[in-house]
Order: structure tokens, then sequence, then C-alpha cells
């Protein structure tokens, strides 16, 4: 998730581990905490894009980092609060700040190495990277409590509220996409297409409306369902795969289709642009739903420049052109209309 709403997350916690006794010092350590895994995202200044993006949600958002991290500062404010709380209440704030951070991000689309040094990547795709209506309530119930009495039972209410209201909203965005999963294959077989691999992931800021990907052996099919319109065929988007484009690159040293394909969970469309190969990551949807189909190309990517058949380059690549963002349509389309 978003940076804010990982704050916000873990300000939370700590406030409901160590609000009564600290105050809003809780809250502003626990936000500290809430921000700390995603600190290896500095670790890309030393890895090509490919190897950053494995790196990135690996070690710093595992179980075992947490466990870590939690003892370590525990240690460390310890000694500098020379002992004035409790070790289980400052392991408690630092432990459920941080590994609350990689549990809130496996319900996004990346996942997270939950349980590093293993290389499963959990994630239920069920919640977008920024997401209003899970992160403004959940604030405005946070900063509420913090301006009540620490000793005061509705401070309490207030923030355990915001975690109770963020929590069922995750389970709410789990349910509603199984429905929609459940009913894909009879979504697309309306325009006669028979998939051999779905998945579904939520559309830019809403759990209301959803992008549903299939794919057969040469195409990936891209649908779209709003929970409050049937789907509509007619807005099948048919995106080529290409995969033999990368079967044909002559890769110094060992292939990285494997990383690729790990990556993308194995959802990645290729294209060919005079002397460049881009990889789309279809796993974050194309811009066609967001621009109005002004704009059709896959969000989220990668690039490689090619002399004949060699790799010379490799870049990440991301759809940059948002003056074509057609707000009002979208949110048409959100509500169904």
């Amino acid at each position: 998730m978003d940076s804010l709403t990982q704050i916000v997350l873990g300000a939370a916690v700590a406030e409901a581990v160590a609000g009564r006794k600290m105050g809003a010092k809780a809250a502003l350590l626990g936000a500290i905490g809430g921000t700390i895994p995603d600190l290896d995202v500095f670790l890309r200044f030393f890895y090509d894009p490919l190897d950053a993006a494995l790196v990135h949600r690996g070690f710093s958002h595992s179980l075992l980092f947490a466990l870590l991290a939690g003892t370590l500062l525990t240690f460390v404010s310890d000694k500098l609060t020379k002992q004035r709380y409790a070790k289980r209440m400052w392991f408690l704030l630092w432990f459920l700040s941080i590994v609350t951070h990689p549990l809130l991000d496996i319900f996004t689309n990346y996942g997270t190495q939950f349980f590093w040094p293993f290389s499963w990547r959990l994630t239920f795709n069920s919640v977008f990277v920024i997401d209003p209506l899970y992160t403004i309530p959940f604030i405005f119930l946070l900063i509420g409590a913090l301006f009540m009495k620490r000793e005061s039972k509705r401070r309490r209410i207030w923030n355990w509220s915001g975690i109770i209201y963020s929590s069922v909203y995750l389970l709410w965005g789990v349910v509603i996409k199984l429905i929609v999963y459940s009913n894909t294959t009879s979504y697309f077989e309306q325009a006669d297409i028979h998939p051999k691999r779905t998945m579904v992931t939520p559309m830019p800021l809403t759990s209301f409306y959803w992008d549903l990907i299939v794919e057969d052996d040469s195409n990936y099919y891209v649908g779209y369902k709003s929970l409050f319109a049937p789907f509509d065929p007619k807005d099948i988007e048919v995106i080529p795969k290409n995969h033999e484009l990368l079967q044909n690159i002559n890769w110094e040293g060992n292939s990285r289709i494997e990383e690729i394909e790990y990556i993308t969970n194995g959802f990645y469309a290729v294209d060919s642009r005079s002397d460049s190969l881009f990889i789309y990551d279809l796993r974050f949807g194309t811009t066609a739903a967001i621009t109005n189909g002004k704009i059709k190309t896959p969000l989220f990517g990668y690039g490689f420049t090619t002399k004949g058949q060699k790799i010379e380059t490799l870049f990440s690549h991301r759809a940059r052109d948002f003056s074509k963002i057609d707000f009002k349509v979208y949110w048409d389309k959100v509500f169904g209309e």
C-alpha cells in the first residue's frame, strides 16, 4: 500500500499497544515502524530493474525481519528511555507496527515474501495500492482518537474502530474478488473466449470496479466488471502475448525469462518497437479504462534496448501520459453508469 496508509496503520497499532502509557508518542513511533520495511526501495540503486523487483518486498517484508527489527528496536528503546516502560510493551509496539506493513501489502497485487527466506510471494490481490475508501476513514478515526485524553475510553474506541474498519474492508475485498473470480469464465464465454487461466485484480482507487484478465495460447483478454452493472463483452481488449520475441534474444549470461515469469506471475506481454523490447506486467492493468480508451498501453513493465538480437540495456517502463485520464468517465464506469 502507499506510504500514508502504512503510516496510519503503524500509528494505530502502536496507539492500541501503548497509547495509554505513552500518549501520542506511541502513534509517532508506530508511524516510523510502519515505514521501515519500505526502506528497501533504496536498494534499487544497486540493482537493475528486474533484480530490484525481486528484492523489493523480500527480506524487509518478512516475519523474520519484523522479529529481528522488533527485538533490536526494543533493546535500543529500553536503553534510551532508561527502562521507563516494560520491554514487552516496547516489543509489541515495534513488532506489530512493522509486521502489519507486509501483512497489509499481501492484499495488494505485488504481495510479499512474508516467509522469507522461502521464495513464496503471498498475495490476495484484492485491494489497489491506493484506496481512499480504506485510508480516509482510518485516518479520520485515528486523528480523532489522538485529540482525546490518553486515559479516555472514547480514545480507545475510536482507534479500535479504525483498526476494525480497515480489517473488515480488507475482508470485503477478498470476498468480492472471489465472487467476481468465480464468474469470470462465464463472462468471457459470452464473447466465445474460453480462458485457460484467469487473474482478477482491483482497478485504481476502488474495490467496486475490477480488472479481469484471461488468456489462451496466443492472447490475453482484458475485461472490466463493476459491482453495479453487468459485464459488457464489448469492452474486452485483446493483447497479443508475443512471448516468442523473448525466445529469440541473445542473452548475456543466463536468460532472464524465468525472472520475468516469476515477477509477473506469468501475466506479461511483449512488444517490439524499433530497437527496444517492452515487457508489460499485466497485473497492473492497462490505461484504457482510466483514459476512456484514448490510451490502451499497460501501466507498468520493463524494457530492453537491443542491437540485433543482443540485449544492451535494461530499464523500467511506466505509463506517464496522465493528461489523458478522464476521471468523470472512469467514475461513471466504476458505478456502472
